[in-house]
């Protein structure tokens, strides 16, 4: 490669291109561990439905299996979230590489001997819903330091990237490896890829320029109760989660409609079924290729794609047959990434650093509960309404709750861009004069001017939103 290529290629990756967070060593280092950590995540998950089902023979123990996986999080990862404010993340992220690391080699040990058995594989699943639950705050709030603000979007959509093209090939590589030896080697792959994220968090260099950074520290001491108290005080944030919620629960759980379409009015089987989950597959990497080229992932872009995803839900009851099922489910799939990538990136620049452990623990709630509630309900509908309805009446519903958001989002931008800045008045004689002069220039009441701030925010006049409080005080004293 010429110096021309290589200047060629630095200019569009700082342009923001769809690979731009690349440009950042650690992140470089990050995303190529977390690749090879999916992987080995997709293979166990595969590996613990295989057994479980072979054991059993009922698809019920599989589904309580993900269950224990799964329901840790609802009331574990908001105390993750206060650790993830509290503690430095990367002996905590050692930590949990090691304990998963263990559970895994744990696994494949039963898997082996057969010693334990179900009952073992169950309490297993459990832990490791638990050390999930802990880590994942800690480990979303480790990787907005490996990146600057304005790449912050990019590296959550190239991470959703990660994870989609790693649980493609993990499940792939995953069904050859059981097919041919059993799961016991899907076990022990697992436990040897975290591996990979030790070495990664030690090989990270420390400081890197945090794209988001604590405006208020000394309320990192506070715990979960701070946490909500917070959470109450941002309505833009809770709009975002609750369409999150809502977009998740009756949008999103495609594997209840997918199955249930499948083998009622499409009459595909389990072949159509496996098609149709590689065709989402597939979808998912679209979406994450295409929130990783946007420049900025805003409200706007979670509205779109939300109405976007809506309307197509609504297309694909109506779908006769099963290509035409699988060309709706394509964009929708892709949709569901933008949708997830942008309430990410907005929860980590858009909330106050010394809470954004306990936000990213609420957001995890959020898709956890959204899944609990939204996959019995689509399945309960589907037999007894039958499965086109249930995409058309969730569809349906989902719309009218993303039309909704957008009217209270529009409202709330409203208010922020009426705002003014009243400061009352100094005492000292020189700042009265500068006040007095401020006054001829803007009268009292007057709205401020509102200019783009970059990525995350709006500027009016010259300050941010969040610093407005900052400002009033300082012009008191």
């Amino acid at each position: 490669m010429n110096d021309h290529a290589i200047d060629r290629w630095r200019f569009v990756v700082a342009k923001g291109a769809t690979f731009a967070a690349l440009r950042h060593r650690n992140y470089r280092i990050w995303a190529l561990a977390g690749f090879v950590s999916v992987i080995g995540t997709w293979m166990q998950v595969l590996g613990v439905n295989w057994y479980v089902l072979k054991e059993t023979g009922s698809a019920t123990s599989m589904g309580f299996a993900v269950l224990l996986q799964a329901a840790p999080t609802l009331l574990l990862s908001v105390w993750g979230g206060v650790l993830a404010d509290r503690l430095p993340a990367r002996p905590l992220l050692i930590t949990a590489q090691v304990a998963h690391a263990a559970l895994a080699a744990g696994l494949a040990a039963v898997a082996l001997t057969g010693v334990g058995g179900l009952p073992l594989i169950f309490a297993i699943s459990l832990g490791t819903g638990a050390v999930s639950a802990i880590e994942g705050p800690v480990m979303g709030r480790w990787a907005s330091t490996l990146v600057d603000r304005e790449t912050l979007g990019n590296a959550l959509a190239l991470g959703s990237l990660t994870n989609s093209a790693g649980r493609i090939l993990g499940m792939s590589l995953g069904a050859i490896v059981v097919a041919a030896v059993g799961p016991a080697l899907l076990f022990g792959i697992n436990a040897v890829s975290f591996a990979a994220v030790v070495v990664a968090l030690f090989a990270v260099r420390p400081g890197a320029p945090p794209a988001v950074a604590a405006t208020q520290a000394g309320r990192a001491h506070d715990g979960v109760r701070a946490g909500f108290a917070y959470l109450r005080g941002q309505p833009v944030l809770l709009l975002a989660l609750a369409l999150s919620f809502v977009l998740g629960s009756l949008g999103r759980n495609y594997q209840v409609t997918m199955a249930a379409m499948s083998d009622g009015p499409l009459d595909a089987g389990a072949s159509g079924y496996g098609f149709l989950s590689t065709v989402f597959a597939v979808g998912t990497v679209l979406g994450a290729i295409v929130a990783a080229r946007r420049r900025s992932l805003d409200y706007r872009t979670l509205v779109v794609a939300g109405l976007l995803a809506s309307g197509l839900q609504i297309v694909a009851g109506l779908a006769p047959g099963t290509w035409s099922f699988a060309a709706v489910i394509l964009p929708i799939a892709a949709a569901a990434v933008v949708i997830d990538t942008t309430v990410g990136t907005r929860a980590q620049l858009d909330t106050d650093g010394a809470m954004r452990g306990r936000v990213l623990a609420a957001l995890a709630v959020t898709g956890s509960v959204s899944a609990a509630v939204g996959a019995p309900l689509l399945g309960w509908l589907a037999e007894h309404a039958g499965p086109r309805q249930t995409l058309v009446l969730a569809g349906s519903a989902a719309a009218i709750a993303t039309a909704a958001a957008a009217v209270a989002l529009d409202r709330q931008r409203t208010r922020a861009t009426t705002l003014t800045l009243v400061v009352p008045r100094p005492r000292h004689p020189v700042r009265r004069l500068a006040w007095r002069a401020a006054r001829m220039v803007r009268p009292t009441g007057a709205a401020c001017v509102v200019a783009p701030a970059g990525p995350g925010g709006v500027r009016l006049g010259s300050l941010r939103l969040e610093e407005l409080a900052t400002a009033g005080s300082a012009a008191r004293r």
